[in-house]
């Protein structure tokens, strides 16, 4: 085995507290923050959502300049949509992986623009993997309660790891990180109550999945954005077994797709998004082609759980703390429809909400809008958590 895949090894005793650190080394290379003084690559305690105590991989880094009397304020990220295996993960990102999987890479670099920018600005940054990437396990992606404790269990472990930290803690993320930045929001003050919440940021925050799958199982033709489909059912079996009682239906994937449909999800556990998204996967197989009978008419007992398991993945959740949404005009990949309806779903539950269109954004080449929105929201993102959290 590899040195480097040995460091994400846990030990089989993880009765610790969420948040301690287990190990830690400096990290250099592409997945390190360029802006910083030092990157550590951590592993981390946490806790599955059926409460099994697991292990998290992610990277902490602090700013260039001297820590202020009060500590550094912390911003925890929420990573956009990596895929499902461990070599996913941000951290594990490296010269090899970039050859391999050049938009992967490219995708895993764009928002080093804000998370740079950040540090240059005086915050110690926090960058969970999440459960289940870069680590053993199953990633339950989308799944709100597991990228919660990610997020927030990884800044209790930057603050173990470097005591110059603050309590001072914003919480932000993009795309599928825009929508775990939410659940993070909602379950902050329960999970992390050592910790002041001070400001929540999504930006293209993912949400309302079910309209996308059923929309993408009425599709003749074939889309790489069906690679979700994979994701999004390994995510909802997760969470249909996570405290299921007798009476529950724990989805069965042989009946929620078609028997060409699932023998691509059986060798789907280990690839990234963009391998998923190729024709020779989930690229190549006919929206129409994907689900048992008619998912979006009359769906059976397994389809029924998957729908109702994306529908609890939507992030219209309370929050202690301001919260600030974001997204661009044009995005193609997260559409900006859900976010115009999720912003009044949640104000309507009492937050306080600022919400930024961006009719423009910078150039990302092939990544286009979606990943534009991060260095163009930057500058009014960094002044909006200032006034929020610096200068609270």
């Amino acid at each position: 085995m590899l040195e480097e895949d040995v460091f994400f090894l846990s030990s089989a005793l993880l009765g610790g507290v969420p948040g301690e650190v287990i190990r830690s080394r400096p990290l250099t290379g592409p997945a390190a923050l360029s802006s910083a003084s030092r990157n550590d690559l951590v592993l981390y305690r946490s806790t599955a959502v059926d409460g099994t105590p697991i292990a998290v991989s992610g990277i902490v880094a602090l700013p260039s300049t001297p820590a202020p009397q009060d500590g550094y304020p912390l911003v925890s990220w929420a990573h956009g949509t990596l895929g499902l295996g461990d070599k996913c993960a941000p951290s594990r990102d490296s010269p090899e992986l970039a050859e391999r999987l050049p938009e992967h890479h490219r995708i895993n670099q764009a928002p080093h623009v804000l998370l740079n920018a950040l540090l240059e600005a005086g915050w110690a940054v926090a960058m969970t993997d999440y459960e289940g990437l870069g680590t053993r396990g199953v990633h339950p992606y989308l799944l709100g309660e597991s990228e919660a404790y990610g997020v927030l269990d990884i800044a209790v472990a930057a603050r173990n790891l470097h005591p110059q930290i603050s309590t001072r803690l914003a919480v932000v993320g993009h795309s599928q990180g825009g929508q775990a930045a939410l659940f993070a929001g909602h379950h902050a003050p329960t999970r992390t109550p050592g910790l002041d919440l001070c400001a929540v940021a999504a930006l293209a925050p993912a949400s309302h999945i079910k309209d996308d799958v059923l929309a993408g199982s009425r599709y003749s033709g074939t889309t790489p954005g069906l690679a979700f489909t994979p994701m999004l059912l390994t995510g909802a079996i997760i969470g249909s077994t996570a405290g299921a009682t007798a009476d529950d239906t724990a989805i069965d994937a042989r009946q929620v797709l078609t028997d060409r449909a699932y023998e691509l999800f059986e060798s789907s556990g280990d690839r990234c998004r963009v391998e998923l998204s190729t024709t020779e996967l989930w690229g190549g197989i006919p929206g129409t082609e994907q689900f048992r009978g008619d998912l979006a008419g009359d769906p059976n007992p397994h389809q029924r759980e998957f729908l109702r398991q994306l529908d609890l993945t939507n992030p219209a959740l309370t929050a202690p703390a301001p919260v600030r949404i974001s997204h661009a005009q044009k995005d193609t990949r997260v559409a900006i429809a859900h976010t115009n309806r999720l912003v009044p779903e949640l104000a309507a539950l009492g937050n306080d909400i600022t919400y930024r269109i961006h009719p423009t954004t910078a150039d990302a080449g092939t990544l286009g809008p979606h990943f534009g929105l991060l260095t163009t929201d930057t500058p009014e993102l960094l002044q909006w958590l200032h006034r929020h959290v610096t200068a609270a």
